[in-house]
């Protein structure tokens, strides 16, 4: 394999950030990461992306850290797209002193809900963590179309989420955890979801083995 698999993407999310940047002037800079969005998080869940203030030292200036998963590759560059819009809202929230999360940045409230939609996504509300389900309309995704082309070619590999079964009490067979887009899991045995998938009523998609 002699192509870049590594660079090509990070250009790609990069020069998308900073188009967002151009459309929303108060997005700051960043410095971005690619890496697991599954290890260190709970069984059964995924963390797509974050924003994380003032993390990176450069030079003088304190700069904050946008991490993107390489599990979350794998939903397309649309959606890859999503991720980079939602960090960008919680980007601008710092850039605005609003606080726009509680419970250790798990919550989301109105205010970020607000911000989201400013920055073209659709939001939708989840009784555990809030304003946090957002998506990216037809609307914006004609706006950002030559952007989700970029994203799209770039992608070219995508992360495996880290293992985990559990065995049922007695000694029973391993099930598989599976999870949907919205990070929903379930125990199932691998030879059920050959069978046929099985649909997360929540966000519409098919749960997956990692």
């Amino acid at each position: 394999m002699s192509a870049s698999i590594t660079s090509p993407l990070v250009h790609a999310l990069e020069t998308a950030w900073i188009i967002i940047q151009a459309r929303h002037a108060d997005v700051p800079d960043v410095v971005l990461t690619i890496g697991s969005g599954s290890i260190g998080a709970k069984v059964g869940t995924l963390r797509l992306g974050h924003f994380a203030a003032e993390r990176w030292q450069h030079d003088s200036e304190r700069l904050p850290e946008l991490f993107v998963s390489g599990e979350g590759l794998r939903r397309g560059a649309a959606d890859v797209l999503g991720t980079l819009l939602h960090e960008a809202a919680h980007g601008l929230a710092h850039t605005r002193h609003i606080q726009d999360t509680s419970r250790q940045g798990r919550y989301h409230n109105q205010k970020f809900r607000a911000i989201a939609e400013e920055l073209g996504l659709t939001v939708e509300n989840d009784p555990r963590i809030g304003w946090s389900v957002t998506t990216v309309p037809p609307e914006t995704a004609d706006r950002y179309a030559d952007t989700i082309t970029a994203i799209n070619h770039a992608i070219t590999a995508y992360r495996h989420a880290e293992q985990s079964t559990t065995t049922k009490p007695g000694g029973g067979s391993n099930l598989a955890v599976a999870l949907c887009l919205c990070s929903r899991k379930i125990r199932v045995a691998p030879s059920t979801l050959e069978q046929a998938s099985i649909t997360c009523q929540a966000c519409g998609h098919d749960f997956r083995t990692a």
